[in-house]
């Protein structure tokens, strides 16, 4: 079965207002856009797998209820049951899911679909290995819709993490135009070595989105196009 919908959503930490502190208006509008995504990718599932996707150490999958910890950026706060295991991308995507369903525990009960999964995808991982993965997902139940974690280049700035690049800003329009034509080709299209160069952080997921897609027609939507500290931060939503 072709794949369902799709959010895409960056994950950076200051996303989660207690992190951000007095900063936290500043990202109010990219949260809101983030609730409207997988709003919307949730409203087109209705019922079946949804699998959260992003940026990992290594390509390993999780279970429903894996957690991730916002220890190591000041923050106690614990999404999900157990020890906490997920990268910052999953432990984000988790948490923006926990916004929808108003678990504070950091449970999906009030997410329905039939199963919550999450899948690490190596930093590092070819363009095949991610166009492979992805197709596996979108296989691997009748009904499949995927939540993919990532940030475009952190090069953007003289503050950002990376410093400025020139080629940061024409990259990152070129993964938004492809985000806002649910263009699968455009993101299978993008260069390893030229993504790790200007820090784009999402690359990999975002391949894995394209090979997850394959032939289905998708219409997209661009929610969110802003780079407030330098870095990239698109969200956009896909459906059938």
């Amino acid at each position: 079965m072709p794949l369902i919908a799709a959010a895409v959503c960056p994950h950076p930490p200051l996303l989660v207002p207690e992190i951000a502190g007095a900063a936290a208006p500043e990202l109010d509008a990219l949260r809101a856009a983030c609730d409207e995504a997988v709003d919307h990718l949730l409203a087109a599932l209705r019922t079946g797998s949804l699998i959260v996707v992003g940026a990992d150490a290594a390509t390993r999958t999780y279970g429903s209820e894996a957690a991730g910890s916002f220890g190591p950026y000041g923050l106690e706060l614990t999404v999900g049951a157990g020890e906490p295991v997920l990268p910052l991308s999953l432990t984000i995507g988790r948490w923006l899911l926990t916004r929808h369903s108003g678990g504070a525990d950091g449970t999906l009960r009030d997410v329905k679909v039939q199963e919550v999964r999450f899948q690490g995808v190596a930093e590092d991982a070819s363009t095949a290995e991610c166009l492979e993965l992805g197709a596996e997902l979108a296989g691997s139940a009748d009904r499949v819709a995927l939540l993919v974690l990532g940030d475009g280049s952190a090069c953007r700035g003289e503050k950002s993490p990376g410093y400025r690049d020139d080629r940061a800003e024409p990259y990152d329009a070129v993964v938004g135009g492809a985000f806002a034509a649910a263009d699968a080709a455009v993101l299978a299209g993008l260069d390893p070595v030229s993504s790790r160069e200007l820090l784009a952080a999402g690359r990999a997921a975002w391949q894995v989105l394209a090979g997850a897609t394959g032939r289905t027609r998708l219409r997209g939507t661009l929610l969110a196009d802003e780079a407030p500290y330098g870095v990239g931060y698109l969200v956009a939503s896909w459906t059938r």
